[in-house]
């Protein structure tokens, strides 16, 4: 044996721990990389999985097939498939999803279209959802229940970087500016006739 191998820092380097962590990471990293499905059954399964973690709409769940599938011509069959057991419905999956949305989240109109159009939900679908959502509780309550809740967590006066603040945040949830500005305005108006009565009450003990 050559002794100027061994004592070589290159052969110290492959005999070093540190080699042996990396190159047993990289087999393990190559062993994590899920293969190719290439069958239909298969493909099929893996939809079912993911549905039973969470609701897709049709265009969702066609970008994770394509992503999975050896072959791009298994993807429109297994989609099919879905459909017709009412797997994949995306009326339903908007109303779902608008419901959730407006009633628990709080968040407005022009939020939930912009998500669900990014989800490749078709505006028909998305108009008759937001419909539903805001029948019961108007758009408007909804914003001043938000609007209500965030007032509370405020600290000190609200000056005007805070309303800028408080403005911007709602816009980001999805409630349009002239909505807003209503809300924010009948909000300053009770707050300044809650500060009358207040006044009231207390001259009226002075007396």
């Amino acid at each position: 044996m050559n002794p100027k191998v061994i004592n070589s820092p290159r052969a110290g380097l492959l005999a070093s721990p540190l080699c042996c962590f990396y190159a047993s990471t990289v087999r393990k990293f190559r062993k994590s990389v899920p293969r190719k499905l290439d069958t239909e059954e298969e493909l099929y399964a893996a939809a079912i999985r993911a549905l039973m973690r969470r609701a897709f709409s049709v265009s969702e769940m066609r970008r994770k097939l394509e992503r999975n599938a050896e072959h791009e011509s298994l993807v429109g069959p297994v989609l099919a498939k879905l459909r017709e057991k009412k797997l994949l419905d995306d009326a339903r999956y908007a109303r779902e999803f608008a419901r959730i949305r407006s009633s628990q989240r709080t968040q407005g109109r022009y939020r939930i279209v912009r998500e669900l159009r990014g989800r490749g939900v078709s505006d028909a679908n998305i108009e008759a959802a937001c419909e539903e959502a805001f029948a019961e509780t108007s758009e408007a309550d909804l914003l001043k229940k938000r609007l209500a809740r965030k007032l509370k967590l405020i600290r000190g006066p609200l000056d005007e970087r805070k309303r800028t603040s408080l403005y911007s945040s709602l816009l980001r949830s999805g409630f349009s500016s002239d909505l807003i500005r209503k809300a924010m305005r009948e909000a300053a108006a009770e707050v300044v006739a809650g500060d009358d009565e207040l006044l009231e009450i207390q001259g009226a003990e002075e007396e």
